[in-house]
Formats: structure tokens, C-alpha cells, sequence
């Protein structure tokens, strides 16, 4: 009857023991596969256009035509979303923390809002000045391109969506959520969390040149800044997304100018 015992020892089986948060490597390693997911969800929309359009023109007129289709593009930025949300969910099944509480999907005071979109003005009017005295375009040629074919395609709220939504909510809780959680648990500690998560976040852009790269990098900076300061990722979300619906409303106002 000792087998039936629970005070035998040597039929205690523990329980494999679960971390209470991934630390650097870890939040690298599973970094890195979020971000494979993410990259798969957006191309496998380019990829599924490329080959519905093969027939009778190349693979490489296919894929240009692609990337150049707001409609397209929109719809890959949307479908980024559910696959990150998918890689992170299981990074974070690993873990002993819920998957709101671990990307810190609580909301904050108003007056982080306020604070938040005041230094996003200050930051964007900086650039909007120092665009003028450099001579650079204030939103890049991309924009106004992608813009410009999804309004043809008649597909432009479907380009806010994906731009002012889906891209805010994924790219968040990729960088501000999940990245700097890990990374900030290290000795890293929150500063160097919110500078190394701007740089991965700032390298998401690569459609940019080094001049947006540069902005990108000081807004990501600063929602780093504002993720540490309230300990919410749904701040960061909310202002990422009024920023990118304000560019979407300046690149309007461009092409309706050229």
C-alpha cells in the first residue's frame, strides 16, 4: 500500500517547472519566430497574388505589380496580424503569466494619453520642420504610390484598416509587448529594452530610406519611453495607430497635390 501512499517520495513526480517570464534569450529566439510568422501571414497574401496573376505575364511583372497594389499590401499588413498573435500566444503558453498580462494589455490613465500624444506632436512636428530645412519629402514615395492604388482600386478604407489597425496592434505587441517584457527582465533593464526593441522595430520598416529610418527610430524611442512609464502596450497601440492614420491623412493631402 506504500505505492498508493502520497507521502512516498519516490512517486512524486514534480511538475516541469514554467518560467515566470522568457528572459533575453529566449525572448530573442522566440522574437525571431514571431517574426518569421509575420513575415509568412503578409507574403503568403503577395505570394497567393503573384500566382492568381501568372498566367500570361512574368513571375517578375507579377511580383512588381503586386508590390506596387495598395489593395494588395492592405490586405498583407491585415493578415501580419492573426499570425503574430498566433507565435506569441504560444511563446507565452511556456510561460506561468497570462497572455493580456504578459504583453501588458491594461489600459492606463488619461494622462498618459495626454502625455503620450503631446510628445508624438512634438516629435513629429520636429521632423516635419527638419524635413523642410533638409529639402526632404515629408511622407516617403511608398506611401503616396500605395496610397494612390488603393484609392483606384477603391480599396482606401482598406488601407486604414490595415495601416491604422492591424499594423499598430501587431507591430505593438510584437516590440512594446513582448520584446521589452523579456528584455527589460534582463540586464538589459528598461533602457536598454526600449533602445534594443526600437531598433527591431525601426528594421519592420525596410521600405523606408535612412531619413524615415531615423524618425522611426525616435518614435520608437519615445513609445518605449511611454510602454515603461504606464506599463500599458494599449497606450503604445492607440498612439501608434493616431500616428499612422495622421500620415495616412498627410500622404492624402500630398497625392492630392501631385
Amino acid at each position: 500500500m506504500d505505492s498508493l501512499n502520497p507521502e512516498n517520495p519516490s512517486l512524486i513526480v514534480e511538475a516541469p517547472k514554467r518560467r515566470r517570464v522568457w528572459h533575453f534569450w529566449g525572448t530573442t529566439l522566440w522574437g525571431v519566430f514571431a517574426f518569421a510568422a509575420l513575415f509568412v501571414g503578409q507574403i503568403a497574401v503577395v505570394g497567393y497574388v503573384v500566382l492568381k496573376k501568372g498566367d500570361g505575364i512574368s513571375i517578375e511583372e507579377a511580383i512588381r505589380d503586386a508590390a506596387g497594389s495598395g489593395t494588395t499590401i492592405s490586405l498583407s499588413v491585415i493578415m501580419g496580424l492573426p499570425a503574430v498573435v498566433a507565435a506569441l500566444w504560444l511563446a507565452i503558453r511556456f510561460t506561468t503569466r497570462p497572455f493580456a498580462d504578459y504583453l501588458a494589455l491594461r489600459w492606463t490613465p488619461w494622462k498618459n494619453l495626454l502625455i503620450g500624444a503631446i510628445g508624438l506632436v512634438a516629435i513629429l512636428g520636429l521632423w516635419e520642420l527638419l524635413s523642410r530645412l533638409v529639402g526632404h519629402e515629408s511622407s516617403p514615395d511608398f506611401m503616396v504610390n500605395v496610397l494612390k492604388s488603393a484609392r483606384s482600386d477603391g480599396a482606401l478604407w482598406l488601407l486604414i484598416v490595415a495601416f491604422c489597425v492591424a499594423a499598430p496592434v501587431s507591430e505593438e505587441l510584437f516590440a512594446r509587448g513582448f520584446l521589452y517584457r523579456g528584455w527589460s527582465e534582463t540586464v538589459l533593464g528598461p533602457i536598454g529594452a526600449i533602445v534594443l526593441s526600437s531598433l527591431v522595430w525601426t528594421s519592420l520598416h525596410l521600405q523606408y530610406d535612412w531619413y524615415f529610418f531615423a524618425e522611426v527610430f525616435m518614435l520608437g524611442l519615445w513609445f518605449g519611453y511611454l510602454r515603461y512609464r504606464s506599463g500599458s502596450t494599449w497606450l503604445t497601440i492607440v498612439l501608434h495607430g493616431l500616428n499612422n492614420l495622421g500620415a495616412v491623412i498627410q500622404t492624402i493631402w500630398l497625392a492630392g497635390q501631385s
